[in-house]
């Protein structure tokens, strides 16, 4: 056993977003707490629908010395980075957009797929592909590492890059799977012309590599 699994996942009844680390034959986990976002809200009925999410991840166990213990996870968030203006040869703060998730259903069934991004404690990344089957509040899901990931830029002046690419710089090659639960507010706004729009997420996954 070279390496241990560190995953992270969120699953929110009609989505679920995971955030791995992973080797060959060896086994780990970690806590999440986080929140999703939906637009469309989640109705009874079945529907395109876009989302973004953040959370926390805690108490990440492994067989691997020096192996980060917590970090963070996003997909569809916005993130800020300092930059070089090709035309001034300043350095500016530019905010860029990762892709939104995207799915199809309700919140009674739903399939989704998307791209994640975690960012562990000791500053190493890793970038999910992922997609989710669910129904109700329990989604499976299957995800595998990327090599990176692309963001856009949301207020770049001229020169500042439109494209910003973070690279998986832990656990490439690796992939993951698991089950998760979400707790809207208040369950009964699926049957709401607004639908679900928020829910929390906690819960636990292992992976295998």
């Amino acid at each position: 056993m070279r390496k241990a699994i560190i995953a992270a996942a969120a699953c929110i009844g009609a989505f679920a977003i995971m955030v791995p680390a992973a080797a060959a034959q060896s086994a780990g986990g970690c806590q999440l707490q986080g929140t999703a976002s939906f637009s469309p809200g989640l109705g009874a009925s079945s529907q395109p629908f876009s989302y973004s999410f953040g959370g926390n991840l805690s108490g990440c166990q492994s067989s691997q010395s020096g192996t980060p213990t917590s970090g963070t996870v996003s997909a569809g968030q916005t993130l800020t980075e300092n930059v070089r203006n090709s035309v001034t040869g300043a350095t500016d703060t530019v905010t860029y957009q990762e892709p939104l998730a995207s799915g199809t259903g309700g919140c009674a069934s739903s399939t989704t797929n998307g791209q994640a991004l975690t960012t562990w404690a000791d500053g190493s990344t890793t970038v999910l592909t992922y997609s989710t089957t669910g129904a109700a509040a329990a989604v499976q899901l299957s995800a595998s590492v990327a090599p990176s990931i692309t963001l856009t830029a949301v207020n770049a002046q001229s020169g500042d890059p439109t494209t910003y690419t973070i690279n998986t710089t832990r656990y490439a090659g690796d992939s993951a799977g698991g089950v998760l639960a979400f707790q809207p507010p208040d369950p009964t706004a699926c049957n709401t012309s607004a639908g679900v729009t928020t829910a929390g997420i906690s819960g636990s996954i292992g992976l295998a590599g």
